[in-house]
């Protein structure tokens, strides 16, 4: 049983969601929020396997009620899907520099959000590709950054760091292994690896890792 946490401020869409989740055998929604301070609180008492958090929401936000979430070290089992109005929430890659394992948009169809529950809560992370390639365009156009690299970045071989910088891109791993003529099975090696050396959480955190070093275009 997936146990799942819900917060947002608007009533109706809480109900919605406890809805559609509560007719699905594997789920089990264990609680409801209205604002990020009552989330953190709650997820510290049941501790969920999924937390969905919107962005917006009174008091303490969505973004700083995942940074309190995925920092304390018991909830290490809990992963958060934000939900947001626009996939390019100006929130979005704070949300996911924070620790969430991805994102979703309100008007995503109810199969796909079952799906992405059910993705997170085994660890994978709820970012695809083509989503990737939006958000990492989204913040290239922001303005000049400076590179801060992740303190483990020299632990990596050459091959991993060109991996992490393809993974920041938003590449899949066959498309990895394309792009460098390698098997798909070794691209995801170097991936997983990487992960491994920089305590990603899930790919959603190693895109972060990788923009944040400088190795995307690099």
């Amino acid at each position: 049983m997936i146990t799942v946490l819900i917060a947002d401020d608007q009533d109706l869409v809480r109900i919605g969601l406890r809805a559609l989740l509560e007719s699905e055998d594997d789920l089990a929604v264990v609680g409801e929020a209205a604002d990020g301070l009552a989330v953190v609180e709650l997820a510290r008492r049941v501790r969920p396997d999924v937390v969905l958090m919107d962005v917006r929401m009174p008091g303490v936000d969505g973004i700083e009620a995942t940074r309190r979430i995925v920092a304390d070290p018991e909830l290490a089992g809990t992963r958060v899907i934000v939900l947001t109005t626009f996939e390019l929430d100006e929130y979005v890659f704070d949300a996911l520099r924070h620790g969430a394992s991805g994102f979703l948009t309100k008007d995503t169809r109810p199969a796909e959000l079952l799906r992405a529950i059910r993705l997170v809560a085994e660890g994978e992370a709820l970012l695809s590709p083509s989503v990737t390639r939006r958000v990492v365009r989204e913040f290239a156009d922001r303005p000049a950054r400076v590179p801060r690299p992740h303190p483990r970045l020299g632990t990596l071989t050459d091959r991993e760091r060109e991996v992490v910088g393809l993974v920041g891109e938003g590449l899949s791993n066959s498309e990895i292994a394309e792009r460098l003529v390698l098997s798909p099975a070794t691209a995801r090696t170097h991936v997983s690896r990487a992960m491994v050396k920089l305590g990603a959480r899930d790919r959603a955190q190693l895109v972060v890792f990788a923009y944040q070093s400088g190795l995307v275009g690099s």
